[in-house]
């Protein structure tokens, strides 16, 4: 019994001391860890105070040697939205950029080292600027967006998040059936190509990359981009500008709906006069100066959206062709009315009195000459042959006005179709539809033209 007891006590002891060790272990792996670390950080400490101390961050790497050679790449993030009036666009951009600068190589325990951004401002950076930049802003939310990595043989990474206004030069007159290639171009403000040149970090269609959800374009559609490099020449130099192309292609979508389907239907509202009668003054004058008006509107209108340009766009061939159209309606009807005459039109008796002359009535003509005789002779009055006058008089009255009634047509008179409205009803419609297929089948099927685009 004693010897059992004896046993657990010192299997108690030998868990403790076990438990003791383990825990002695961890702490001081603790301690070693925190030791490195903190080795590290004086290490790392020592090299960047090492790297700075003499750097000057005035001159560029390889000042009078060789040629620095700045390489660059463009993740879009957003794209968007486009100024029609403004010839503008704006993007959201990470925009790296990597150089060698052999003064900050290094030896450590580490091949590269992730800076704070606020080491930038103590190192040499390219002085690039963006050429056809409006406007540029450089996001510092909550800190500076900027990423510095330094690899120990002195290659730095240099990273920004930009938001970009950029010019964007447009060609109209396939509007709203157009295409345009938006250029986004920088390169070094003062150094030329004998000092700094500028190159992709990859292949030029792989440098440049948008994010698949990064389309903010409400009227164009974002068909691809490209990129590719021009040296211009200046008095102070040759200079390397790199170039990258976006080709946006616009939604006609709005445009249908906002203004080719209202100029379409007012020319057919217009051509609907034609199918009233001649007489119908009050109507078709308000047909056809309606119809004007309301295409005076929409052209005033569609142009809003533009910016003013000196020549005509596709949609303004069709809006003047359709005015075109709304107006030869009026003019139509007015030569309609003009020879229409009045009298015919809208007294039918006065034009039957104009071509058959009113007859006198024959009883009249022979009882003239009876009263005449009857004051000079007296004679004893015929009641036979008076009788027999009276009876002819009133068979030829009776049949002079059965003439009248039969020549008496209303269908000649009122409700007449003109033979202008009648040949007017057929071929408006027929140039006008002949029109739409030569207009549409002209600018949907040939290819939009981009113009100012050169790629190296």
């Amino acid at each position: 019994m004693a010897r059992l007891v004896l046993s657990l006590l010192l299997l108690c002891g030998c868990r403790n001391s076990c438990c003791l060790s383990s825990t002695a272990v961890q702490k001081e792996a603790a301690a070693q860890k925190e030791a490195a670390a903190n080795d590290n950080s004086t290490v790392f400490t020592r090299i960047l105070d090492g790297l700075l101390d003499g750097y000057d961050n005035r001159l560029r790497p390889g000042l009078g040697e060789n040629v620095t050679e700045i390489k660059t790449d463009i993740f879009v993030t957003s794209f968007g939205p486009v100024s029609d009036t403004e010839m503008e666009y704006t993007i959201d951009v990470f925009f790296r950029q990597s150089w060698k600068d052999e003064r900050l190589c290094f030896k450590g325990p580490m091949e590269m080292l992730p800076l704070n951004n606020l080491l930038a401002s103590n190192i040499w950076t390219p002085d690039t600027f963006f050429l056809n930049g409006k406007k540029s802003i450089a996001h510092n939310m909550t800190t500076p967006n900027k990423l510095l990595r330094l690899q120990d043989d002195g290659t730095l990474l240099y990273t920004m998040r930009l938001t970009i206004s950029a010019e964007c030069p447009m060609q109209l007159e396939d509007f709203p059936m157009d295409a345009h290639a938006c250029p986004l171009k920088f390169g070094s403000y003062a150094y030329p190509v004998s000092e700094v040149v500028y190159t992709w970090t990859k292949k030029a269609a792989e440098s440049v990359v948008v994010a698949e959800d990064g389309s903010r374009l409400n009227q164009y559609l974002l068909i691809g981009q490209n990129a590719g490099t021009e040296n211009i020449h200046t008095s102070r130099g040759q200079y390397t500008v790199m170039m990258a192309h976006f080709y946006l292609k616009r939604k006609i979508g709005y445009f249908v709906i906002q203004t080719y389907m209202p100029c379409f239907m007012t020319v057919i509202l217009s051509q609907v006069s034609f199918w009233l009668n001649r007489e119908s003054v009050p109507a078709r004058t308000v047909f056809g100066v309606t119809t004007v008006l309301t295409m005076t509107t929409l052209s005033i209108s569609a142009r809003n959206s533009l910016p003013k340009v000196a020549y005509a766009t596709a949609m303004d061939w069709f809006i003047a062709v359709c005015y075109a159209f709304v107006f030869s309606a009026l003019i139509e009807f007015a030569t309609v009315n003009y020879f229409t005459k009045r009298s015919w039109a809208w007294d039918g008796k006065k034009a039957l009195e104009a071509q058959h002359p009113k007859k006198r009535d024959p009883m009249v003509l022979s009882k003239k000459p009876n009263n005449v005789c009857s004051a000079g002779v007296n004679y004893t009055p015929n009641f036979t042959k008076d009788v027999s006058i009276a009876t002819i008089s009133n068979t030829t009255s009776v049949q002079l006005r059965a003439s009248e009634t039969k020549a008496v047509d209303p269908k000649k008179t009122y409700n007449s179709v003109s033979k202008i409205d009648k040949m007017s009803r057929i071929v408006f419609p027929v140039l006008f539809g002949t029109f739409n297929l030569v207009y549409w089948a002209t600018y949907l099927n040939r290819e939009p033209v981009v113009k100012g685009v050169t790629s190296t």
